[in-house]
């Protein structure tokens, strides 16, 4: 069968590459591989990668679509950029250091679109030691929260933000699958405005998937679709910005789903309680380096708070009016 580029894909696969290195070529290795690769549209979306990672990529049955930003402009808003070009009626936002299995694409899609309730699937994560990763999460609530930057789920007062009990072996209704491998019907990611740009990165997954329930979906965890995931494959390099933007995440979260007071108190959580326990246990190690990277993260996180207050400000206004 000869292969018609003009024709509508089936699936459009977006991805979002900074600094993925080898991991990017692999993860389109894989895509490559796929089969129904022919089906499926795949943009790549470059944040200003330094490193060579776009060269030498492997050859795709539709040709690549690549977006190259002169600066990095985050995860979400760098999604939103690749959805935008795309015609098919389901999207796939992958991670660069995802790799699918060949029936992955096909399972999926084949299931989210079997059920008209279904907004979001996921796939079963497989780590870099070959176990399944347990990757599903509950949806964060206010006390949640606090309690998780309090330490208080390391001794059971309050459940861990991933469903870590659970073996991820069936398929289930979830309230979050992670971003990794993240599936939904195109008009629905467009009635909702797409990826809220304002998470740069972390807490988008989560903040989407929480959408798509309001608006009367499922997200769900699919157990057949496998992918390998190596996990902070992009972000690993750099931990001091990786926490920050954790931590400045979960605070924008708080206070868009959950309040004002929600949002303060996990900011004034995060520096008396998450930074210094995370430089104790480092200190604890006597991982210097490590340590380091925690005080630069919580100066990210000081020089960023006056905006952040600002932005609480603004929302608490827009809910007043």
């Amino acid at each position: 069968m000869t292969l018609d580029p003009e024709a509508l894909p089936d699936l459009d696969v977006v991805i979002v590459n900074w600094n993925g290195g080898g991991l990017l070529r692999a993860c389109l290795a894989s895509l490559a591989a796929a089969t129904d690769a022919g089906r499926v549209q795949v943009t790549v979306v470059d944040n200003a990668s330094a490193d060579e990672s776009l060269r030498d990529l492997p050859a795709l049955p539709r040709p690549l679509r690549l977006i190259e930003n002169a600066d990095n402009r985050g995860f979400g808003r760098a999604c939103n950029q690749g959805a935008a070009g795309g015609r098919g009626p389901v999207i796939l936002f992958l991670n660069p250091d995802a790799q699918v299995a060949p029936d992955a694409l096909a399972l999926a899609r084949a299931a989210l679109l079997a059920d008209p309730g279904s907004g979001v699937v996921g796939a079963r994560l497989i780590d870099a030691d070959g176990r399944t990763a347990r990757s599903c999460a509950r949806a964060p609530t206010s006390g949640g929260m606090l309690g998780r930057a309090l330490a208080l789920d390391r001794v059971g007062f309050v459940p861990p933000h991933f469903l870590a009990d659970w073996d991820h072996a069936e398929d289930r209704a979830v309230d979050q699958v992670m971003g990794a491998f993240l599936m939904i019907r195109r008009d629905l990611f467009e009635r909702l405005g797409g990826f809220d740009p304002r998470f740069f990165v972390y807490y988008e997954d989560v903040d989407l998937c929480t959408r798509v329930r309001a608006a009367g979906f499922s997200v769900r965890h699919l157990a057949g679709p496998t992918a390998r995931h190596l996990g902070q494959g992009t972000t690993r390099a750099v931990r001091a910005r990786r926490l920050f933007y954790i931590l400045r995440s979960a605070v924008l979260y708080a206070g868009k789903h959950h309040g004002r007071a929600a949002a303060l108190a996990l900011l004034a959580a995060s520096f008396a309680a998450q930074v210094p326990l995370r430089l104790a246990q480092a200190l604890a190690r006597r991982s210097l380096s490590e340590a380091a990277e925690i005080l630069r993260a919580a100066a990210l996180l000081a020089a960023a708070t006056p905006a952040i207050l600002a932005g609480l400000r603004t929302g608490a206004r827009r809910s007043a009016g």
